[in-house]
């Protein structure tokens, strides 16, 4: 496993993103205290804007770049990373910063061009001396699965985990220095560190549907549902995922898959901080459990865990 690699207390500047305070606010409540237990300082970025979540770049990539430009910005202006816990704010923000990082070295015009557009509006300029990373990055690359395993007080024995990482987080950016992105292990290890057991299916480094949930619906539920039937017949638990987005069509919309595909399902979905903060003692009032449209009681009842 993985050890912890911080000489010193972990601080991150915290791009919270959109959705994890407002329709999965049990994901901005579980990262909290998650990060609270591990002893990880956030500093949130309360002027940081939406990532835009692919959408801007429809429209103009610059708009996209810049946008994203200058919440790095706001990090870089901590002399800290930007920690993101949601895949598509990973992936988005994350390729905005490689982008710009090469401009920086051969394209000094349109460098020059982002930065003007945040002058204008009276931001600090983009430098590229920040790093973008995922809560799962910083669990398994800065603060370590052997570290994390040592703080466990609740071992997650016999649950059986299906981890859902989508298609964002692994494949958005063009250098991935903490996994696989086509056979990616990090959630799988992070399971095992407090002490559940990974569930492998095929669709688990696919998309959720989400993206065309707004004008493809059915397509989109048929999407989730085979995920979600793949995981149930591979043995597992429950789902667990790094995104939101991804969360959102997995559990809130679960009751439309059902009726889309003709299938019952009823297969719980965690968010990631919230599954390692389970094992780590915290209760499940405090991370938010009891917000998830399908009963994450099953879960906590097979873990002896009263709700």
């Amino acid at each position: 496993m993985t050890s912890s690699t911080a000489a010193k207390p972990l601080r991150y500047a915290y791009f919270p993103g959109c959705v994890a305070q407002g329709a999965c606010r049990e994901l901005y409540q579980s990262t909290h205290a998650l990060t609270r237990a591990l002893g990880i300082e956030l500093v949130e970025l309360k002027k940081a804007a939406c990532c835009g979540s692919g959408t801007f770049k429809e429209d103009s990539q610059l708009l996209e770049d810049a946008v994203n430009a200058r919440n790095i910005a706001l990090a870089e202006e901590l002399n800290l990373p930007l920690l993101t816990h949601c895949s598509t704010c990973q992936g988005v923000i994350g390729h905005v910063d490689e982008r710009l990082k090469h401009a920086k070295e051969s394209d000094a015009a349109y460098f020059d061009q982002v930065n003007g557009l945040l002058k204008q509006e009276g931001c600090s300029p983009y430098r590229g001396t920040s790093e973008v990373k995922h809560l799962l990055w910083a669990l398994v690359g800065d603060f370590g699965l052997a570290e994390l395993q040592q703080r466990v007080t609740r071992r997650l024995s016999g649950l059986r985990c299906a981890a859902f990482y989508g298609c964002y987080l692994l494949r958005a950016q063009d250098h991935l220095a903490y996994d696989d992105p086509y056979n990616p292990q990090s959630m799988e290890n992070v399971f095992r560190a407090v002490g559940a057991e990974p569930v492998l299916y095929r669709g688990r480094t696919q998309c959720c549907g989400w993206p065309l949930s707004s004008y493809a619906t059915e397509t989109s539920f048929k999407m989730a549902g085979g995920h979600i039937l793949e995981a149930i017949a591979a043995g597992a638990d429950c789902f667990v995922t790094p995104c939101p987005l991804c969360h959102l069509n997995l559990d809130s919309r679960q009751p439309e898959v059902q009726q889309v595909i003709g299938e019952t399902l009823g297969l719980p979905v965690l968010h990631l901080p919230q599954l390692v903060a389970l094992a780590l003692g915290i209760g499940p009032k405090e991370l938010g459990l009891e917000r998830h449209v399908v009963s994450t009681r099953p879960v906590l009842e097979k873990l002896g865990i009263r709700g």
